[in-house]
Parts: C-alpha cells; structure tokens; sequence
C-alpha cells in the first residue's frame, strides 16, 4: 500500500511536466502585446503615431522623466536573464531561459498587472550585462534579473544599483528570501518558536539562500545561529578556504565571518543536527536531503525545500521523518513557498510610487505583509503561506513595499495608504478581468483535454 501511495505522489509530481511541452506549443508561447489606448479609426494613428507623435517626443526630450505620465514605462519590466542558471537545471543558454522568463512575465501581468518582456540575452559577461541594463535603462520602470549564476548574480545586482536610477531586483535572490522569511514567521508560530531563538540550516549557499541569510538577519534571526553548507561543507570562519573565498565570492566569506558561532564542522547532516529550520534551495532532488537527516533535527522542525523542478527531499518524506511544518517551491503541494508569492506585488508597489530602488528592508516589509495575511484568514501546519489564489494578498504586499519606499526615501511618488490601495486592487483585477474577457470572446482558448495528451504518451 504504501509503494502504491508513492507512485501517486510521484506521479503527480510529474504532472506539470508532462503536460508543458504540449501546451507551451498549443499557445505557441504566453504573453502577447495588446494595445492600451482606443482606436476608433485610422484617423487615430496620426495621433498615436506620426504626425502627431512628435510633439510628444519633442516634450520628453526635454524632460525625459515624463515619459512615466505619457508612455507605457511607468508600468513596464524587462525580465532580464543570460540563462547561466535556469531553475535548478544550470547553463541552459537565452533560448533555454525564453520559456521561464515569458513564463515570470505572465506572473507579473495576471498577479501584479505589471507589464513584463522576457529579455534573454547571449553574453554571460557581467560588465557586458551592466552595459546592457544602462542602455535599457530608458524604456523601463524595473528590472528583474532572472537565473543568473552566481557569483555573477550578487556583482550584477550591487552595481546595476549604483548605476541605474530605476529599481533592479534578483528574484532568484530578493524574491526567495521574501518569501522563506515569510513562510518561516508563520510556520514558527504553528510550532511555537521565536525567530531570534531558532536555529536555521540553509543547505545551498547560492543567490537565494545567501540573500535568504541576510533578510533574516535583518528581520531578526541570530546570525550565530543560522549555518549555510555550499558544495564543500559548512561556512565557517576557520574554512581553509576563506582566503579564495575573500577574492572570488566576497558575499559568502562575509557570511562565513557573521554566522555558525559554533563552527561546526561537516556537511549537510552535520548542519542539520538540532536545526528547527531546514531550507534548501540547492540542487533538485530528491536525496539532496535524506529522512534519517530529517529525524535528527530539533523536535517540530520545519523544512522548506525549495528546489526546482524537484524539491531536495520529497515532502511526504520529509513528513514521514518528523518535520512539522513541510513546504516546496511547487504549486502541487501544501506551503508552496515560491517567489510568485512576493515580486508581483512587490514591483506593484514600486511602480505605483515610481521608487529607484528596492531595499532588503522592503524584502521584510513584504514578507511581514505576506505573513499577516496568512495569519489573518487563519493558518495551520500545511497552510502557512498565502495560496497564489488569494488574489487580494498582492494589493497588501504592494502596499507595504510602497510604504517602505516612502519610509527609506527611495520613492519619487508620496502616496498616503489609501491612495496605494486603491491603485494596487485597481491595476491587478483590471489586469484578470482582461483574460477573462479575452478567455469569453474565444481569443484565448482551452487547451486540449489533460486526458488527451497524457493518453498519448
């Protein structure tokens, strides 16, 4: 009975996948530009276009920044990614990232009503990168970089800051930590602990779990008590190889410096010995992390095993093993703890206040808003994070990265609460009831029947 129940699970874990390549080439991809303004007849196109476009040109050459109140950039993203590192499947190239950064612009537009363009791109250098994004620069409101490798990511995003006058974010790192900070408030509340007193394990010291470190510092997470293991065992200050790691990943010594006050020594389970926390956002599973692993951590642990396309421990397994409160990085299965969740509301807001940049302060404010309306409509151990369906979460989470940006500074808009609401709930219904109407009058159709094409395989 039990190998029966697994080959179900396992089977529905392998659903999606089957289904995507048959409907990727159904829609033959999935976003499309669609006009904002009316056309009633041809005789508007000499206003939306020549002749008297140019008087619009002629005002904003003089003052560039209106081109937020007269084009389409204060609502535009380019989703950036030079696919060195896509989902968990690494050095796919641009044309193996297409499908995942249209897949990231449909999220924006249908959970943040976000205008988002997949930019892939075929350099891998990052000086050539920064160049790029400066170039673009103009013709968007934000960027967001997409599966980038690290160390790359963490040098990309420090400088495009500096350089850039609009807000650059690294989902594989802002995003992640947004939303395991979030999903760690609620769940250590379901299992009666306090963030400043747990010990948490991050097994994968990349993009997302090294900002994943920070933003839980900042939130209020002992940094003594948090343990990162990369590829060649725990970070700690005593490594032999903190000297390379000072020249050529100066973000990872940093946290081999602040945090494991203990230093403990070892891999994986070592790290895990006693942890009430366990996130993995490291390579796909499952086996990365084992049950007996599992079975040795504090009592009503936590594991957020965020791998994709497939978690580093199965989370029956997981459950099986002892833990409390289990989550993946996958919509198939209870506590999905994905980014989707923070990065549409989060640019919302932004946008909605025109800021030039998004700070780890905005990170926490957006996971505490996620939390709290979890917390608000109730939550429980499979159910500690907002469900993508709740729709109403992103007008919150927008709300509160706005704020925030009006707090530190950084937003060239001041809005009062009331206002950012109203902005926020309009421009994403607005953004639902456009696919609906277009699902309604036959333009977007159904997909063929999963019975269908499961059945030819």
């Amino acid at each position: 009975m039990e190998a029966e129940r697994e080959r179900e699970l396992l089977w529905k874990a392998a659903k999606p996948g089957r289904l995507a390549a048959a409907y990727h080439r159904f829609y033959a991809g999935k976003i499309q530009v669609a006009p904002r303004c009316t056309v009633r007849s041809l005789d508007d196109f000499s206003i939306w276009y020549t002749p008297g476009v140019a008087e619009v040109s002629r005002l904003l050459a003089k003052e560039p920044a209106l081109s937020y109140e007269y084009t389409s950039r204060w609502n535009l993203v380019g989703v950036v990614s030079d696919g060195s590192r896509v989902l968990g499947l690494g050095k796919l190239g641009p044309s193996g990232a297409l499908p995942v950064m249209e897949g990231k612009a449909l999220l924006f537009k249908y959970l943040g009503g976000v205008d988002a363009f997949p930019l892939c791109v075929s350099t891998t250098d990052p000086d050539e990168l920064l160049s790029l994004l400066k170039w673009l620069e103009p013709s968007f409101g934000g960027i967001n970089l997409e599966d980038i490798e690290t160390p790359k990511a963490f040098y990309l995003l420090e400088e495009a800051r500096k350089k850039l006058e609009i807000p650059v974010w690294h989902d594989d790192q802002q995003g992640t930590a947004t939303v395991v900070l979030a999903g760690i408030l609620n769940a250590l509340k379901v299992v009666g602990k306090k963030l400043e007193e747990v010990k948490i394990t991050l097994v994968g010291a990349g993009a997302a779990n090294i900002r994943a470190a920070h933003v839980l510092i900042l939130a209020g997470a002992d940094p003594g008590k948090l343990i990162l293991v990369d590829s060649k065992g725990t970070l700690h200050r005593d490594r032999p190889d903190m000297e390379a790691l000072a020249q050529e990943h100066p973000w990872k010594h940093e946290l081999a410096l602040r945090t494991n006050a203990e230093r403990v020594r070892g891999g994986i389970p070592e790290a895990m010995e006693g942890a009430d926390v366990v996130v993995g956002a490291s390579t796909p599973g499952p086996g990365v992390i084992k049950k007996e692993w599992v079975k040795r951590m504090a009592p009503d642990g936590v594991v957020f095993a965020t791998a994709n396309p497939v978690p580093e421990i199965w989370p029956w397994e997981a459950k099986e093993a002892g833990a409390r409160v289990v989550g993946t990085g996958r919509s198939d299965f209870p506590n999905q703890i994905n980014n989707s969740l923070g990065f549409p509301g989060i640019f919302r807001g932004v946008l909605d206040v025109r800021a030039w940049t998004i700070t780890d302060d905005m990170c926490v404010a957006a996971a505490r808003a996620l939390a709290d309306f979890a917390c608000d409509r109730g939550i429980h151990e499979d159910d500690v994070v907002p469900r993508m369906d709740e729709w109403e979460v992103y007008p919150r989470v927008a709300v509160a990265a706005a704020l925030k940006s009006i707090e530190q500074g950084v937003a060239r808009l001041h809005l009062t609460r009331a206002e950012l609401e109203t902005l926020a709930t309009t421009r994403i219904r607005e953004a639902r009831e456009v696919l609906e109407a277009l699902k309604e009058k036959g333009l977007v159709r159904e997909p063929p029947p999963e019975e269908e094409i499961l059945g030819h395989e």
